[in-house]
Formats: C-alpha cells, sequence, structure tokens
C-alpha cells in the first residue's frame, strides 16, 4: 500500500537537519551570557531537540530514528565537504580564506566528536520519550519531553565535551558540561508551551498519534519506517 505523504514531517525533517548543521557553523562563536562562556550553538541546538520531540511524539520512533539519520548523513557531508574545501588552495586575489579556515577546519577529534555526541544524544532523546509515551498512556508530553531532553542534552555533554577537549582539567570539563546541560534544558523549558502548542495541532491536523508498541529500538534498524 502506498504511504501518505506529509509535508508537516517532511518540513519538520528539513528544520532538524538545518538546526543540526547550522549549530555546527555557530559553535565557532564563543558568547557570554549572564558572565558564563557558551558555544554560540547553544541558541540553535536545543530546537533540534525540540523537533525530535515533535516528530517523535506525533509520528513515532521509528520515524524520528530516519531523521536522525538522514540529519547524520547531511552533516557528515557538510563536514567532509567543508575539509575538502580547506585543503584546496584558495584563489591568489581571494582574501577570505583564514575566515573560511576558521569556520570550517575543524579539527578531526571535535568532528567526531560532534557527529556521535548528536547520534546519542538525539536517539536517546527519542527513546526515552517513546518508552514514557507507552508506558504513560501518552499523557503528560510537557515532563516526558524536559526528562527526555535532560537525557539526551547530558549524554551529548558526555560524549562530546571529554572527546572534544581531552587534556583539560576534570573540574573545567564538569563546569562546561553542566553549564551546557542546564541552558539548554531552560531553554526547551521556556519555550515548552509553544512545543505543545505545535505538537497538538499537527496531531490534529495530521491525524496522528503514533504509540510505539512492540517496536525495535535497535538505532541501527534504520529501514523499519
Amino acid at each position: 500500500m502506498k504511504q501518505k505523504f506529509s509535508t508537516v514531517f517532511l518540513v519538520m525533517a528539513v528544520l532538524f537537519t538545518v538546526c543540526l548543521i547550522s549549530s555546527n557553523l555557530f559553535a565557532t562563536k564563543v558568547i557570554s551570557l549572564w558572565g558564563v562562556s557558551l558555544p554560540g550553538a547553544v541558541l540553535i541546538f536545543p530546537v533540534s531537540y525540540i523537533l525530535n520531540d515533535c516528530i517523535c511524539e506525533v509520528w513515532g520512533y521509528r520515524k524520528s530514528r530516519l531523521v536522525i539519520w538522514l540529519a547524520f548523513g547531511m552533516n557528515f557531508f557538510v563536514v567532509i565537504a567543508g575539509q575538502l574545501l580547506v585543503w584546496i588552495p584558495a584563489a591568489p586575489f581571494w582574501d577570505g580564506a583564514e575566515h573560511f579556515n576558521y569556520m570550517f577546519a575543524m579539527a578531526p577529534r571535535v568532528a567526531v566528536a560532534s557527529l556521535l555526541a548528536f547520534l546519542v544524544g538525539s536517539t536517546l532523546n527519542a527513546v526515552v520519550l517513546s518508552k514514557m509515551k507507552v508506558s504513560g498512556g501518552g499523557r503528560r508530553f510537557g515532563l516526558r519531553a524536559i526528562l527526555s531532553s535532560v537525557a539526551g542534552e547530558l549524554a551529548d555533554s558526555l560524549v562530546f565535551i571529554p572527546i572534544a577537549f581531552w587534556g583539560t582539567p576534570a573540574r573545567s570539563l564538569a563546569l562546561m558540561m553542566l553549564s551546557q546541560v542546564s541552558f539548554k534544558v531552560l531553554y526547551e523549558t521556556v519555550i515548552l508551551p509553544v512545543t505543545s502548542a505545535v505538537v497538538r495541532k499537527v496531531k490534529a491536523y495530521e491525524g496522528v498519534d503514533t504509540f510505539d508498541n512492540g517496536i525495535s529500538y535497535n538505532p541501527f534498524k534504520i529501514s523499519d519506517i
């Protein structure tokens, strides 16, 4: 049977991918908020978790898993393309090479850390949200969204920061992880009313409210959609 095409799902999947790729570029700027130094990515990366929550809540874990791997693949493509352009000599008359290289010349360790952290964090976020929905009969989306984000963001930071900043004192690493996770979860908590409203409207518009009963949570089973 031919599957129904969802424009809303497509838009959310594209936005999710754009948020991920953009956050890697924005991370090259370190900002200061209330005296706390944070990578610029904290302003947009939490949006990917909000979109992940919406996709998983409406269409289920299997669709969320597909989007996560799709975003991972597109991000990997951008990282490789950026590295390739960094290696290719710039035209003699162009004076922007230094700035371009600063944006795209990620150290291999940082690139690997970023990709792995996203994959682990986003997948855990979707798994927690999905399983809590089934066990709770679909109630308390707000609580599920926050707890799944805490799990996902914590896993993301535990993977990314130690790998990317290997050699940094443990106390500094812990403070970095705490500040990032706290800011991102606070961000998502503040915007939760908007997330909940979007989820309700999308469910009504699509006529879909998926419960992941009896599915496989194997993160590598991408073909199961």
